[in-house]
């Protein structure tokens, strides 16, 4: 089995939306924003964000609607 980890370290744009499948199991939703900054080809500092979608299922929902 392959595993992939990935961690984020932003600011959270929107609150979490927490809701529930119809199994019971509960999701949360919400949104991390990163900056980066960088050089262009001709020398200028550049500035980006990029936005991330996150998606959060069982205990981990709730703990991100908790916090």
């Amino acid at each position: 089995m392959y595993i992939n980890k990935a961690i984020i370290f932003g600011n959270i744009t929107r609150d979490p939306e927490l809701r529930a499948l119809s199994s019971g199991m509960n999701v949360a939703n919400f949104s991390v924003a990163t900056n980066r900054t960088f050089k262009d080809r001709d020398g200028k500092k550049q500035e980006q964000a990029d936005f991330h979608n996150i998606v959060v299922f069982g205990r981990e929902a709730d703990l991100v609607a908790q916090y």
